[in-house]
């Protein structure tokens, strides 16, 4: 313990045995020991004691759309990685697509990480991006770090990043599985998006048809039956549709190597809620009503659903139009994702220790992010400190996102993340931080 230099104490620690009083021992920016609460500080050692604030792990989001370089004007990693300190994020997995280039070439992927490198306010890794061109690149950028491929199976909304079909996903699900890697999917299936009611205008409901839980469920069907024939790891984004969930967990049993994230905005928004012309809630697969909320969490709570992240997806303004056929798809929530689910989970009966498992240690996970994602001994010190009974009102203005445009404006929530620490440094306290000090992580197994 003579390296040890800083101590973090709280009277409650989440820790994967549980919530205790706790002493944290930091040493080189790993926990070195999860200690009793009245352990002794070592010599030279600081000591930082919040009181009865909660201190969790940070969290992993591994959904994060940051658009750098090339459409900086809608993000970028200095404004996204800022918002994701502020809402206890420590980690986050940039996607390929809305960026340009997008990162479906190992030059592309070194470009991308030459512009996030003197950004990064929390640590940042990379998805490379399947696409119909580009099977002779996957390998090389598995060799180069990327933490799995994302593709679409229906139009993604930029032509740099076209969609798969069925026997396109098979070649490039084929060679993925060949070095043993995981494809992560947009699961919307393109024959039933065609035959759905497609009208322009202001009305959220017939937005909603035009999305129908039968493109998921479709999708995901295909997906499943592929992943089956070749033995291969897969994970559904983004679900919104709850008639998937039995598919799912059926196909979990049977052994299928599926796993399953939700959102935010699926778990804590409903259709039922959206004002005309609001496209602050436009996304893709949308939100939809109370029932098939109801039945996401119940997915969630039975880890039908592994995890929840945020798909931050961010625009300029201009591109919120009040119509919800034209205007662009996305929900800005990086800053929120936490006090939202928090604030849904406790209404719904449910612990602080559930939102740590499915926001920080399995996402970890579902990246083989081993020294992220909990508090013990041997990970990194990554930690958000939370005011978990105080509550806020969402204001735009506030928010540290390149576009203040959020589904979440004037929603009273609970949770105020007080302070952010990555690798015992702590990097936002009281809403200020300190200079980028991220790094830039690589897939290691």
């Amino acid at each position: 313990m003579s390296d040890v230099s800083l101590v973090l104490r709280s009277t409650r620690v989440i820790t994967p045995e549980g919530t205790r009083a706790a002493s944290i021992a930091v040493a080189g920016g790993r926990i070195e020991a999860v200690l009793p609460y009245d352990a002794q500080v070592p010599p030279g050692a600081r000591l930082e004691d919040v009181g009865d604030d909660v201190v969790l792990p940070g969290l992993v989001d591994t959904h994060v759309h940051v658009n750098d370089p090339g459409r900086t004007e809608w993000e970028g990693f200095w404004t996204a990685t800022r918002a994701a300190a502020a809402g206890g994020i420590t980690t986050l997995l940039d996607m390929p697509l809305n960026s340009l280039p997008p990162t479906t070439t190992a030059a592309h992927l070194r470009t991308k990480r030459e512009v996030a490198r003197p950004k990064a306010h929390i640590d940042v890794g990379f998805w490379g991006g399947a696409v119909p061109d580009n099977v002779q690149d996957l390998r090389p950028l598995h060799d180069a770090g990327v933490f799995g491929f994302k593709s679409f199976l229906s139009p993604s909304g930029v032509d740099e990043f076209p969609e798969l079909d069925q026997e396109q996903l098979g070649r490039s699900l084929a060679e993925i599985a060949g070095f043993g890697g995981l494809l992560i999917v947009h699961a919307e299936d393109p024959h039933e998006l065609a035959a759905a009611p497609q009208r322009s205008g202001p009305a959220y409901a017939d937005f909603l048809a035009s999305r129908p839980r039968g493109a998921e469920n479709a999708a995901i069907t295909s997906l499943i039956a592929q992943a089956r024939r070749l033995d291969a790891r897969v994970h559904v984004l983004h679900l919104s549709s709850s008639d998937a969930l039995p598919l799912i967990a059926e196909a979990k049993r049977d052994g299928v190597r599926i796993t399953v994230e939700s959102c935010p905005h699926f778990l804590t928004l409903t259709a039922e809620e959206v004002p005309d012309g609001a496209t602050e809630f436009k996304c893709c697969p949308p939100i939809r009503e109370a029932a098939n909320q109801d039945a996401l969490w119940q997915g969630l709570i039975d880890g039908t659903i592994d995890c929840v992240v945020s798909d931050h997806s961010p625009c300029t303004t201009d591109l919120k139009t009040p119509d919800f056929a034209s205007a662009w798809g996305g929900i800005s929530s990086l800053q929120l994702g936490l006090p939202a689910i928090w604030t849904e989970a406790r209404r719904r009966g449910r612990p602080l220790e559930d939102v740590v498992r499915w926001m920080s240690t399995a996402p970890a996970a579902l990246a083989g992010l081993t020294r992220k994602g909990a508090i013990e001994a041997g990970r990194d010190a990554d930690f958000a400190v939370l005011a978990p009974d105080e509550t806020f009102t969402v204001d735009p203005a506030r928010l540290h996102h390149r576009n203040q445009v959020t589904a979440y404006a004037g929603r009273t929530l609970y949770g105020v993340v007080r302070s952010t620490w990555l690798r015992g440094t702590r990097i936002i306290h009281d809403g200020a931080l300190t200079e980028p000090t991220g790094r830039l992580l690589e897939r290691t197994n």
